[in-house]
C-alpha cells in the first residue's frame, strides 16, 4: 500500500446535493449505525435483523459487513493494529458516501480501537453517527464462536485476535447499548428500531 498522497486532485460538487437526496426519500433522515463488539457478540445478526425490519417498513438502508468488505474493498488488509486502524478509516469514509445519499448505513465491524472510532464519527455531522455497542461478555462470545475463531486463536493459530492478544476498547458513551446474553436478536433489532424512530430519524 503506497504511502503517496494524490496531489492533483480536487473535489467536485455535485448538481444535486444531499438535502435533495434526503428530501427524495421523504420517510427517514439519514446517518450510520456503527455496531461495534467483540467476534461472535452478534454485530452481523443484529445489523441484518435491524436492516429487515427497515426494509419491511419500506425505508432505504445498506448495510456493510466486516468480512464481506474485507472480500473485496479492504482485502489488501491484514489483522495487524495499523491495517485495523486503516479498514476502519476506509469503511469511515464509504459510510459518509452512503449517508450523503441519504441512506441509513449499517456497520458491522469489530473495530476495537475507541480512537478510530471517534475519527469515523468526526467525519459525520451532528446526529448521523449512532454507535451501537453490542454488549456481549468474553466468556459469551468464546462460548458461542461461531467461526471457530477463539479456539484457534487460545492455540496460537491465529494472532492479533481481539478480545485474545489484541484489545478491545468498549465505548463509554455509546448512544445504544444491546444486551445478546439477555434478549434475543429480535428483541435487540426491535430495541435498535424503536430508537431510531424516538429520536426522529424515522
Amino acid at each position: 500500500m503506497s504511502s503517496e498522497k494524490s496531489t492533483n486532485v480536487v473535489w467536485h460538487q455535485h448538481q444535486i446535493a444531499k438535502a435533495d437526496r434526503v428530501k427524495q426519500k421523504g420517510i427517514q433522515r439519514p446517518a450510520v449505525l456503527w455496531f461495534t463488539g467483540l467476534s461472535g457478540s452478534g454485530k452481523s445478526t443484529i445489523a441484518n435483523a435491524v436492516e429487515q425490519l427497515l426494509f419491511a417498513k419500506g425505508y432505504h438502508s445498506y448495510l456493510l459487513d466486516g468480512d464481506n468488505v474485507r472480500h473485496g474493498l479492504n482485502k489488501d488488509l491484514n489483522f495487524s493494529d495499523a491495517d485495523r486502524v486503516e479498514n476502519i478509516r476506509r469503511i469511515g469514509e464509504v459510510s459518509k458516501l452512503f449517508v450523503d445519499a441519504g441512506l441509513l448505513v449499517l456497520t458491522a465491524f469489530i473495530s476495537p480501537f475507541r480512537q478510530d472510532r471517534q475519527s469515523v464519527r468526526k467525519l459525520h455531522q451532528d446526529h448521523e453517527f449512532i454507535e451501537v455497542f453490542i454488549d456481549t461478555p468474553l466468556a459469551v462470545c468464546e462460548q458461542r464462536d461461531p467461526k471457530g475463531l477463539y479456539a484457534k486463536a487460545r492455540a496460537g493459530e491465529i494472532k492479533h485476535f481481539t478480545g485474545i492478544d489484541s484489545a478491545y476498547e468498549a465505548p463509554s458513551a455509546a448512544e445504544i447499548r444491546v444486551d445478546t446474553a439477555n434478549s434475543s436478536v429480535t428483541e435487540c433489532a426491535e430495541q435498535i428500531v424503536a430508537y431510531l424512530a424516538t429520536n426522529g430519524y424515522l
